[in-house]
């Protein structure tokens, strides 16, 4: 699989991760210090979690962990991003880009990937999407050329899309990403909308931040 430009390591993280992992490798053995070292590297994942993560391993029969460990590499070896819209595959193409019954009119653009994993599973989008592959980020050197902008100008200019939902996350560097693009893609003669936010289903308002309260209001519908 073709492999995203990787941030910078934090050295604080890093640190901290082997030295967990020699540690634990003196106390039960450097094959169980390097898998927590490993575990380690996964987002979220911190030195408890990575230890439990270990011994829950130690403790499968020897067919389940290889079989874990033969996914991984399936994963990486099989998996590449689809051609068109950047979604994860095994084929040139993905299997929404190749469902006739999708709606080409419609295209939702995301950020990564598993967005598109997430609003599948609503079962209620029933268009196309393209990832850019990240989010505009000046401070972190990351420019339009640095994300999947142009494979999405080239799909518009070719017709037949009428609305563009952009679904880049609510933060700094999304709401960023979604005004640059509503500025490239309004002169196409293409509708441009920005999927709404504001309080979760079930949620109380006493106890909602004021910039959920205030998407919350912008983004009102008539009943």
């Amino acid at each position: 699989m073709r492999e995203q430009e990787a941030p910078t390591p934090e050295p604080g993280r890093g640190r901290k991760r082997e030295k967990a992992g020699d540690q634990d490798g003196k106390i039960s053995g450097k094959a169980l210090g390097r898998m927590v070292e490993a575990f380690m590297r996964f987002p979220g994942i911190g030195r408890k979690s990575a230890e439990r993560l270990a011994f829950a391993v130690l403790g499968m029969p020897k067919d389940e962990a290889a079989g874990i460990a033969q996914a991984i590499v399936d994963l990486k070896n099989s998996s590449r991003y689809c051609t068109e819209c950047n979604n994860i595959t095994e084929d040139e193409i993905c299997g929404i880009c190749r469902d006739e019954k999708r709606d080409r009119s419609l295209v939702c653009v995301v950020e990564e990937p598993s967005n598109i994993l997430v609003l599948e599973k609503t079962g209620t989008f029933r268009g196309r999407y393209h990832a850019l592959l990240g989010a505009l980020s000046p401070l972190d050197g990351i420019g339009p050329e640095d994300l999947k902008i142009e494979g999405l100008m080239a799909r518009l200019r070719t017709g037949g899309v009428k609305e563009v939902i952009i679904a880049t996350n609510p933060t700094v560097k999304g709401e960023t990403t979604a005004l640059y693009l509503s500025r490239l893609i309004k002169p196409l003669g293409i509708t441009v909308s920005r999927i709404a936010y504001g309080l979760p289903v079930g949620g109380d308002i006493e106890y909602a931040d004021e910039n959920t309260v205030q998407r919350a209001l912008q983004g009102r519908r008539e009943m």
